[in-house]
């Protein structure tokens, strides 16, 4: 389904078509995804953290993104519009079949995989279990690599620590009073012009589901054998301000992996793609160009 996205840059006004679209993973949960940019352009796929939707690149981003490429931005399952089953957040298997599910949809190969937060564990679901057959590169932005108790690609920063376990609460007010308190560590305060997208982060958090929320921390994985067998190149992008996954995390990952390329950003919080769009598309695109 196309849809029409209008936006102004300057004086000028830009309209892009966006196509709106789903596909079926392997348990039947409907994974819904939008795609922008030109259809002949490499394919970039942007995987979504915790308690987020596919909207939370932020235009500026995507815009950037999809001026040259073909930008996937999928919701996860139990987020956004996809799907929210009862079970399955705890299955490896069924976080790389949802992966799988978009990319056979769009006949995608020679991707550039891009994983923010919760989402660098995803992809790493997935290239543990489907390989690299559609990748040409890999970021992990901001990213947990693993999950459970003393695993060093787990690492997160106090405002992750904080916003549990009111973030899990099933109350509205506690669940929302937690994830006012966790904005500032997504958007820093001050910040011009993003109100409007602060907003945003917040609503789509509140709808997510209370259940799924606290599923996805229901996990114990360890990718660190994933990440070492990786034959791809791979950019690791962190804050080292980051109060959400700590850049311990990323450099752990960064150690691993036999083609790691790094970019640490001074002074940076977690949400990279919101705080420097330009950077960070920047980054992505030189990296693609490498692969």
């Amino acid at each position: 389904m196309p849809l029409m996205i209008v936006g102004l840059l300057g004086s000028a006004t830009v309209v892009t078509m966006a196509r709106i679209d789903q596909a079926s993973s392997s348990d039947g949960t409907r994974i819904a995804y939008r795609v922008d940019g030109p259809p002949e352009g490499a394919a970039v796929l942007l995987v979504h953290g915790w308690a987020q939707s596919g909207s939370c690149w932020g235009p500026e981003a995507l815009r950037q993104l999809s001026a040259r490429h073909r930008v996937i931005a999928m919701d996860l399952r139990g987020h956004g519009a996809s799907g929210a089953p009862s079970e399955g957040y705890s299955d490896p298997r069924a976080w790389a079949d949802d992966i799988e599910a978009v990319l056979a949809r769009e006949d995608a190969r020679g991707v550039i995989l891009v994983g923010w937060s919760y989402g660098g564990l995803v992809l790493c679901d997935y290239l543990a279990e489907h390989g690299t057959h559609r990748a040409a590169g890999v970021v992990l932005a901001s990213a947990i690599t693993s999950l459970g108790r003393n695993k060093p690609g787990a690492a997160v920063g106090p405002a992750m620590k904080r916003v549990i376990p009111g973030a899990l609460s099933e109350d509205p007010r506690e669940a929302a009073r937690a994830f006012t308190d966790f904005g500032p560590a997504l958007i820093p305060p001050g910040q011009a012009g993003m109100g409007a997208m602060a907003q945003a982060l917040l609503g789509a958090s509140l709808c997510t589901p209370p259940s799924v929320r606290g599923a996805l921390f229901r996990r114990d994985v360890d990718h660190d054998a994933t990440l070492r067998g990786l034959g791809i190149p791979v950019l690791f992008q962190h804050g080292t301000a980051d109060e959400v996954v700590d850049i311990a995390a990323a450099r752990h990952g960064h150690g691993l992996v036999p083609r790691a390329r790094q970019s640490w950003w001074d002074g940076a919080g977690h949400a990279l793609f919101l705080e420097d769009p330009a950077r960070f598309v920047e980054e992505i695109e030189a990296f693609a160009g490498s692969c």
